[in-house]
């Protein structure tokens, strides 16, 4: 399997944005959360969330698709690539979500942005003391954070078997073990 320092070659090979590779490593450390709250390998789905945008930044029509060639190319595990292009089933994908990791993935991806933004709106711009119901009043407001897409997180909580608020909930905690 490919290492986390392998990992982060390729994808700051692709991707030079400081918002991207942020985000990059913000899925990530939620990916790894849930994996140890699963009982999951920490490691495998970490490295899914490191790579999930691989190709968005250079390559943003082609946003899912390229990355699996690229993938392909440097010998990546295909558990890795199905994953990967999983997360954007109904937008940019054709691949659905099957295993729970990807389900988790596809619902964190958009949900992250949105408490991020709900979290830089409070005056202690922390996710430490954010509580769902900020969140739930922003999810609310389609104009607040319009690129998070509510259905896809609604979608992935349904996936999951989850409520939206146990979604929400339990990703506030994964933010809260590595973001301030």
């Amino acid at each position: 399997m490919i290492t986390r320092d392998e990992a982060w070659a390729l994808l700051t090979e692709y991707n030079q944005d400081p918002f991207h590779l942020e985000h990059a490593e913000i899925v990530e450390g939620t990916m790894r959360y849930f994996a140890k709250k699963l009982g999951y390998d920490e490691d495998f789905w970490g490295i899914v969330g490191l790579l999930h945008d691989l190709d968005f930044e250079k390559y943003p029509e082609q946003h899912c698709i390229k990355e699996q060639e690229i993938m392909r190319e440097r010998g990546i595990d295909e558990a890795i690539i199905h994953a990967t292009a999983s997360h954007g089933y109904g937008l940019a994908s054709d691949i659905k979500p099957e295993h729970e990791m990807e389900k988790v993935l596809y619902a964190v991806d958009e949900l992250t942005g949105l408490i991020g933004a709900v979290a830089i709106m409070r005056p202690s711009k922390s996710v430490q003391d954010l509580e769902l119901k900020s969140v739930k009043k922003k999810f609310k407001t389609p104009k607040f954070a319009a690129g998070c897409s509510r259905e896809v997180i609604q979608n992935g909580a349904d996936m999951l078997g989850w409520t939206l608020d146990e979604l929400i909930e339990r990703t506030i905690a994964a933010l809260r073990t590595f973001r301030p």
